[in-house]
């Protein structure tokens, strides 16, 4: 790498090139490349970039403004770089971006390299060179490291571990300088250093006794009355012994004491013990905790990493334990803190900040911070009145201190922020049903999300409170107190403690109990307000504004597991924009839970708790306003679904209204597909939904729609089941309409399931009815359907028979697409029956009426190209079969047909064996069993027959 570019952190942010100085931008693109300089060359990712500039209220076009201040720093350093090249020196790798430097380049490079150097002679018995080693690194700071840049990034860790670093090796300089006998080197920081830190004892224990070496006792005493009389002033308290010893040793002119080699402390500083007290305010550690392995692991890894740093790079390490109420925050944070808390000798500190109570008094920061205060041997009539000054005095007084911090039930980062310690070495873990991101942000906190715990330590919970023998007599009732309470620790409490109440309760009796409850929280009421589980629910819904509490009663609505943005604005009414930032709120509360890309899931107990919620606070027409809502959100973007797999509309779904917003409806096939997977057990239970509450019309509507999309997908057990309830729904009602078209589904789904004779009687149902109604469309799905349970069933004549009356009616409404199907269903039953020519020139129709309907290809398109090839395949045309076989896979592919596709590939397989390709028929076989399985054991199996009877 050239020198040709040099930078500066270790005070103002500077760049050179070529000896010349640049301007480094406005305060945003400085303050981002003072963070890329901090990193010292490793990588600082984008999202890590947003958070460091703007905290938590980062704009939607954050990531482009990064980007547009990287750009604009990589052509400062070579203003010739094309636009958008990375250039030499600001790289992307690593997950992020990083500047390209080493210790010719970058001060704090250069700082830790002189260091390094110094320690290696200080420890080799080279004193003098050790001292001028550390003269110079700590020459190169002219300020806080990263100084100009805003508060808000200069507070980050980042910073602040870089200022605590020149701290440490600014003492053991001194150190080692008084031992030498030689103090001029570092007489200027230290008095630079003491002006910065006007409380710090052990920096101004290390200048007096320099001040005194030099000769300049008036000096060193003055250094020692002022401090004394800040102490008082502003903390009240006497100095420490290690203070007052350095001050006895100036007055004597008493000859300074040498400290061993390679100690970190000066004469007299570091045995003494601390004037304060040592608070012990934990909590009893739990006597239950159970699991959270992993964790405890993640959490204990920080302190092993900190412990292999030097002490100049040690830092205070944050930890913001989030989750759900009642999942175990409190109960992990104890936990911890009871394990680490020998390393923290200065004692630990402890508040509940009672961030969710009912009464809806959180505890302010000042009330807290008061409390620390005194708790640190501070008078109450030292403390002073205003929170800042508060917060100085508290940082003050743990600057040289290793304490651990415990601030349980933080409401939010505001709570927080005035009880954080200022300076590394210290540990502070705070536990919030929020998610505190700008602490994330702003002071650099590791988040830890809790979830529900696993069903084994669920399991375990329950034997530690109720023992082995009585666990394991009854597995069943167990497992169902284990569901029941949905695996979160507060509502197993809860169980566990009524039970042991009651010695002689069976286990059963308690699971039954909970059946009964019928999804309600009555079961884990508990007089005692911190474990019962609605009121511990309560705290949390009551600090959410109106806006953000409807919705999260509205959600407790919705029948799926999980819910996208669109549906939950769609139980509102709420524009989709709106409801981002009510959902966002309710993620960061804990009340919500996201899953993945726009999935979010709502705890069952939560779910019960909104569902009482949304009974009080919203009225019957409200809720059935909110479900009709989000019915027809679903049943609109089934019929756009349906119109992306059946563009030629040859399916006879029911009309509807007003189509679903072009905006949130799937745009092709594929993405049709994606959301029927995505939503199908919401899809079902919407259709039970509908039943439940009367609605037999929707119940079979949407029913219907789905027929497609499970014929392309599988699940057709679960599909024949939903047509069944449809078809109960339909009777019940005697809607006509309703009855035909589930009968017909129903008919469909039996005849995939191989149950030929009763999908036979469905569509003949089916077909009745239609013809009563007059509907063509559906007498001809029907007639389409049949034909194909007779090719089945070897009934091949028939089936053509049926099919031709289907392809007259689809002739007579003028509908294209529907007869270029008919004509590959006939082409399909000629080849059945060995009339080869005959099936490739119905094919070739079939294909060319598509064409005048699509020319993007398709699933119809796709069927008459494998019709095709299976003619051509019994004609020995292998080759063109291979080819028309591969472009119907490739079809069928795009178009999320996974039914079809295993048949052509199958097929494919016995042209490839057929043609001496053994090894790759054996290759297509195997696909199409995998496809195939889950939707049709019976053909995997023969299929797979062939794949061991072509490998003996």
């Amino acid at each position: 790498m050239t020198s040709e570019v040099r930078f500066t952190v270790l005070g103002t942010v500077r760049a050179w090139r070529a000896g010349t100085e640049l301007h480094t931008g406005p305060p945003q693109q400085q303050a981002l490349l003072a963070v890329l300089l901090a990193s010292a060359g490793l990588p600082v990712s984008l999202p890590e970039m947003v958070s460091l500039l703007w905290g938590g209220s980062a704009p939607p076009t954050a990531a482009n403004v990064v980007r547009r201040h990287i750009g604009s720093v990589r052509r400062m350093i070579e203003p010739a770089l094309p636009r958008m090249a990375s250039g030499q020196w600001l790289v992307g790798g690593g997950g992020g971006y990083r500047v390209n430097v080493d210790a010719r380049s970058l001060d704090l490079l250069r700082f830790r390299e002189l260091y390094a150097q110094a320690r290696a002679a200080r420890d080799g018995g080279r004193t003098e060179r050790a001292v001028e080693n550390y003269a110079e690194a700590l020459r190169l700071w002219r300020g806080p490291a990263g100084a100009g840049v805003g508060a808000e990034v200069r507070g980050h860790p980042l910073f602040t571990q870089l200022d605590n670093e020149r701290l440490t090796v600014a003492k053991e300089a001194a150190d080692l300088a008084l031992r030498l006998g030689d103090v001029e080197p570092i007489l200027g920081v230290l008095q630079a250093l003491t002006d910065q830190h006007r409380l710090d004892e052990p920096l101004h224990s290390r200048l007096i006794l320099a001040l005194s070496k030099a000769g300049r006792q008036a000096e060193a005493l003055e250094v020692f009355h002022g401090l004394r009389d800040r102490l008082h002033d502003e903390l009240g308290v006497r100095p420490s012994a290690a203070l007052s010893q350095a001050h006895q040793q100036v007055l004597a002119g008493a000859p300074l004491a040498s400290p061993p080699p390679g100690t970190a402390e000066a004469p007299g500083l570091g045995s003494t013990p601390s004037p304060f007290p040592r608070p012990a305010q934990l909590p009893a550690a739990p006597s239950h905790f159970v699991g959270r392995d992993a964790e405890v692991g993640h959490l204990l890894s920080q302190f092993a990493s900190d412990d292999r740093a030097a002490p100049a790079a040690r830092a205070l390490i944050i930890n913001a334990i989030g989750g759900m109420a009642g999942v175990g925050k409190t109960t992990l944070a104890l936990h911890l803190a009871h394990q680490v808390a020998d390393r923290y000798p200065d004692g630990q500190l402890y508040v509940n900040l009672r961030g969710f109570d009912l009464n809806g008094s959180a505890m302010a920061p000042a009330e807290a911070i008061r409390g620390f205060l005194e708790n640190l041997g501070i008078p109450p009539r030292r403390i002073p009145d205003e929170l800042d000054a508060q917060a100085a005095l508290y940082r003050s007084l743990l600057a040289t201190r290793r304490v651990l911090v415990l601030l349980d039930n933080a409401r939010d980062a505001e709570q927080v922020r005035p009880l954080l310690p200022g300076s590394a070495g210290s540990l502070v873990l705070i536990t919030s049903r929020n998610q505190l991101s700008s602490l994330v942000a702003a002071h650099g906190a590791h988040p830890l999300m809790l979830d529900v715990m696993s069903a084994e330590n669920a399991r375990e919970t329950l034997v530690r409170r109720l023992g082995a023998d009585r666990v394991d007599s009854e597995p069943e009732a167990t497992e169902t107190i284990i569901s029941r309470c949905g695996r979160l620790p507060l509502a197993l409490s809860v169980i566990a403690a009524r039970v042991l109440m009651n010695p002689h309760l069976p286990l059963s009796a308690m699971a039954a109990q909970l059946q009964d409850a019928d999804g309600s929280l009555d079961a884990f009421h508990s007089t005692d307000h911190f474990s019962d589980v609605r009121a511990v629910f309560d705290w949390s819904y009551r600090t959410l504004s109106d806006a953000t509490a409807r919705l999260f009663r509205l959600l407790s609505l919705h029948p799926g597991a999980t819910f996208d943005t669109r549906s939950a604005a769609a139980l509102a009414d709420l524009p989709l924009r709106t409801t981002r930032t009510l959902l966002d709120q309710l993620v960061r509360a804990h009340l919500v839970t996201m899953e993945e890309h726009d999935r979010h899931r709502l705890h069952d107990l939560l779910r019960a708790y909104g569902r009482e919620a949304t009974d009080t606070h919203d009225t019957r027409s409200d809720r059935s306003a909110a479900k009709d809502r989000l019915f027809q959100h679903y049943l609109g973007t089934a019929h756009a679904a349906l119109r992306q797999l059946d563009p030629a509309r040859v399916f006879p779904y029911p009309l509807l209204g007003e189509p679903v917003a072009a905006d949130t409806a799937p745009d092709s096939p594929e993405a049709a597909v994606r959301w029927f997977r995505t939503e199908r057990l919401t899809l079902t239970e919407l259709v039970r939904q509908a039943v439940r509450d009367d609605l037999p019309g929707d119940a079979w509507r949407l029913a219907r729609l789905l027929d497609p999309m499970y014929e392309r997908v599988g699940h057709w057990h679960d599909w024949a089941d939903l047509q069944l309830t449809a078809l109960e729904a339909a009777r019940r009602s005697g809607d006509a309409t309703g009855l035909a078209h589930a009968h017909a589904g129903l008919g469909r789904a039996h005849s995939l399931l191989r149950r030929y004779g009763s999908g036979e009687v469905h569509l003949q149902q089916a077909l009745v009815l239609f013809e009563t109604l007059g509907d063509d469309m559906g007498q001809a799905y029907c007639l389409r359907m049949l034909g194909w349970v007779m090719t089945r069933t070897e009934r091949d004549l028939e089936a053509i028979d049926c099919t031709r009356r289907a392809l007259d009616l689809y002739r007579f409404a003028g509908h294209v697409g529907a007869q270029a199907d008919c004509l590959n269903a006939i082409a399909w039953f000629h080849a059945s029956l060995g009339a080869h020519d005959e099936a490739v020139a119905s094919a070739v129709r079939s294909l060319l009426l598509h064409r005048r309907t699509s020319d993007t290809g398709g699933s119809d398109q796709a069927n008459a190209w494998d019709t095709l090839a299976f003619a051509h395949h019994h004609l020995g045309n292998l080759a063109r079969a291979r080819l028309c076989y591969e472009r119907a896979i490739r079809l069928l592919r795009a178009g999320g047909d996974r039914y079809n596709e295993a048949g052509s590939m199958n097929r494919l397989g016995d042209t490839l064996a057929l043609a001496g390709d053994l090894d790759t028929a054996r290759a297509r076989w195997s696909e199409a069993v995998g496809i195939i399985a889950p939707m049709d054991p019976d053909w995997a199996a023969e299929i797979r027959e062939k794949v061991t009877a072509r490998s003996r």
